[in-house]
């Protein structure tokens, strides 16, 4: 009924380290909850069901702590129902989150032959008798993929987490994300043993694309949290990006490349639970304190919340993959691991590869240009906004929480070979083969990639050279008597004001322009102008409205032809109810039919026959005579 194994003891600790702080925060946070009672309810349920999700030992343990993961997480959302907008996001992500319980289902009606109760080792031999392996692979990604936020099944992430108390939203995306991740890991090793090439490389398109439209929709982003939320798209898919190349490489009996890339997926999803929840920790911090999630009405934060300032720059300069963070350490593992597919000759990995490639590339350059826009609006400059100009530091609760987490974060670089040797043993468990010894052949000092012309990184080296700078510099100004100087916030040697320092809008314009293809925005330009005179105004305003590509052109068009397709059946049902009797009839044939194809033996032959009498059928009792 449960299991508890290496790798549901590793995603136990992940639980663990996401959730000890979060709860310190969470009580300090409790004051600004209105429905307290339904809130903790929810919250405690919450983790109980994700605990319950890494330790299920069969199908329908499994899915009910899902379900109940799902279901939990979604009235946290409606904690504080104040506005349209947060029912609207809650409706979204309870559509999308069943929307992917209803393919793991299916998944499992098949593994299990509806014994719910076999153990994930029993499904193994089902799964690998059935005619379509590649449909449950389908199942899988559909199911935990839309969990997980990866692209096309993202787009409830920036509504979901921006509604949620900030408590909730840093659970949902530090943790709740990682639980697709662990559902990736169990079902792929224990249930499809034997993958396809095909299956990696879409895996590893999948993370690529994730990657590159989740930090480009982070950086069009002035909701702090939708910001964030955006940012969770990009780093799980930098996760999948690990995972399908690990995928790639056993298929093609590399097991030791193998093993390395889907270490650096677990260390990322590590890395991504600490500094994720730690940013949506300083993000609450600031809302708590402002009112208010757009970053345009921030500004000078560091000066009145230190403790929240320094967690939130600790935090970004690790989730932008700077160097000696344990950010940089994963992906420059997941690095690696693409750099290390160099002498395979494939042709649809020597396009894919190299996609990938320059999607992580570009990813961790605009990572770095968001977060200096979110640090640097947020926290430096002038106060933008009354709210702004008398916040103070959050509650003692509150500020423990955001250090325990911030302990996390450092904890995962300095004691970075210790969490890799316990990702080694989860996958020595999986592959029965361990590769810490070529990742540290000469001591925990300095990490290798496991290629032949691998690079060689030192984290603690690193770190120690900067402090060592650090302190040498330090010395230094000391030593030489640097006289101080304050003087008001300037800009180029001009005095500047609140309303004419940098905004957000601006700082994002160039990056935005430049992608307009992707962003389509659209812009609003208010001036009250004087004596009709264009050139002569009283006050400018200027906005711009992103509306993300895949909800446009995906999600709203299926949605408009569902509402079609129902107003049609509505029509039919009302008016004509012979020939909806024939629609009816007509589906049950394809049913049936196929049945068939799935679970008998195929053929040719009997699928042409089978779609005469289907076409008749229509036509004889749909569609009728012309009149």
């Amino acid at each position: 009924m449960f299991i508890f194994d290496t790798l549901s003891l590793l995603f136990v600790l992940l639980i663990a380290l996401g959730v000890i702080p979060n709860l310190f925060y969470t009580f300090g946070y409790l004051s600004h909850i209105q429905r307290k009672s339904h809130f903790l309810i929810h919250y405690f349920t919450f983790i109980f069901s994700m605990l319950g999700v890494v330790t299920a030992g069969n199908a329908l343990v499994f899915l009910f702590f899902w379900e109940l993961m799902s279901l939990s997480s979604w009235q946290l959302i409606l904690t504080e129902v104040e506005s349209e907008e947060t029912i609207k996001a809650a409706r979204f992500y309870f559509l999308m989150t069943h929307f992917g319980f209803v393919f793991l289902l299916l998944f499992f009606l098949i593994v299990t032959n509806g014994d719910f109760e076999l153990n994930f080792a029993q499904m193994q031999s089902i799964a690998a008798s059935f005619k379509y392996p590649t449909l449950l692979f389908f199942f899988l990604v559909l199911g935990f993929l839309s969990k997980a936020g990866a692209v096309p099944l993202h787009v409830w992430l920036p509504y979901a987490h921006p509604a949620a108390p900030s408590p909730v939203s840093a659970l949902m995306s530090g943790v709740m994300l990682k639980m697709a991740i662990y559902g990736m890991f169990r079902f792929m090793f224990y249930v499809l043993s034997l993958w396809e090439l095909e299956w990696g490389v879409l895996v590893l398109i999948m993370g690529a694309l994730s990657s590159l439209i989740g930090v480009l929709y982070a950086l069009s982003e002035h909701d702090i949290k939708a910001l964030l939320a955006n940012h969770s798209i990009e780093n799980i898919g930098i996760i999948l990006i690990g995972f399908g190349m690990g995928m790639i490489f056993s298929t093609l009996s590399l097991p030791t490349l193998s093993n390395f890339a889907f270490i650096a997926a677990l260390f990322h999803t590590f890395n991504h639970m600490s500094f994720k929840s730690l940013l949506f920790m300083s993000a609450g911090s600031v809302l708590h304190q402002t009112h208010s999630k757009n970053i345009e009405k921030y500004g000078g934060l560091i000066k009145s919340m230190p403790i929240t300032a320094f967690s939130f720059l600790l935090a970004s300069i690790s989730i932008s993959a700077l160097p000696p963070t344990n950010g940089f350490l994963s992906e420059w593992m997941t690095f690696q691991a693409l750099l290390g597919s160099s002498h395979i000759d494939n042709i649809s990995l020597k396009l894919a590869i190299p996609f990938s490639i320059f999607a992580l590339a570009l990813t961790a350059g605009l990572a770095v240009a968001c977060f200096v826009k979110a640090y640097g609006i947020t926290f430096l400059g002038l106060y933008r906004s009354d709210n702004a100009k008398h916040a103070n530091e959050v509650n003692t609760l509150m500020k423990i929480g955001m250090l325990l987490m911030l302990a996390v974060v450092l904890s995962l670089m300095l004691f970075a070979p210790f969490f890799i040797h316990l990702f080694d043993d989860a996958m020595l468990m999986l592959t029965s083969l361990s590769t810490y010894d070529k990742i540290f052949p000469n001591g925990f000092m300095s990490l290798h990639a496991v290629s032949n012309n691998g690079g060689v990184v030192s984290p603690l080296v690193l770190f120690f050279a900067l402090l060592f700078i650090t302190a040498l510099l330090l010395f230094v100004y000391k030593m030489l008597g640097i006289k101080e100087r304050v003087h008001a916030t300037w800009a180029c040697g001009y005095r500047t004001g609140s309303r004419t320092q940098y905004s957000a809008t601006g700082f994002a314009g160039p990056i935005r322009r430049f992608f307009t293809w992707l962003y389509k925005p659209q812009e609003d330009f208010e001036k009250d102008i004087i004596a009709e005179d264009k050139s002569k105004f009283t006050e400018a305003k200027y906005a711009v409205h992103v509306k993300p590509l895949f909800e446009k052109s995906l999600y709203l068009s299926v949605a408009a032809g569902v509402n079609m397709i129902s107003y049609y059946m509505y029509r039919l049902a009302h008016f004509e109810q012979t020939r909806y009797a024939a629609m009816i009839f007509n589906l049950m044939l394809i049913v049936l039919f196929s049945y068939r194809i799935f679970t008998r033996e195929f053929s040719w032959a009997t699928l042409a026959l089978e779609s005469v009498v289907m076409l008749i059928s229509v036509k004889v009792l749909i569609i009728g005579e012309k009149k």
